[in-house]
């Protein structure tokens, strides 16, 4: 029987993850040759706005809003490195718009998580 909090938080919290790993689908966003997105022009800024208040590498405890540890995203090669699990997220394309993350506001426009898998799909440059 798990007795300490935060084992039971810990269990829960995995549990949470494998449930909600289900739910988001890939958008199926290519990346277009006349793609302008990049992360100077896009993604820095949206993943600051969106993603980093709870998936940054300085946060900790409750102040990750239940964002698994370890999963940050505060440098462009993470990033890069868990470009599929951004976009079955957070992603918008022709496939269907994903919107579990972040959950809750400020949210990012349908337009933004379209943006955001097309920068994605061409390897968040």
């Amino acid at each position: 029987m798990l007795k300490s909090p935060r084992v039971v938080r810990a269990v829960l919290g995995a549990l949470s993850v494998l449930v909600l790993s289900a739910c988001g689908e890939p958008t199926g966003t290519s990346c277009p040759p006349d793609s302008t997105l990049t992360a100077a022009n896009f993604g820095t800024d949206f993943m600051t706005r969106y993603c980093n208040r709870c998936h940054a590498a300085s946060l900790s405890g409750s102040a990750r809003q239940g964002a698994p540890a370890g999963v940050n995203f505060d440098t462009l090669d993470a990033v890069r490195r868990q470009t599929e699990d951004i976009d079955r997220w957070s992603g918008a394309g022709p496939n269907g718009e994903n919107t579990q993350m972040p959950p809750s506001g400020p949210l990012p426009t349908s337009e933004e998580r379209r943006q955001l898998s097309e920068w994605l799909a061409c390897g968040a440059p």
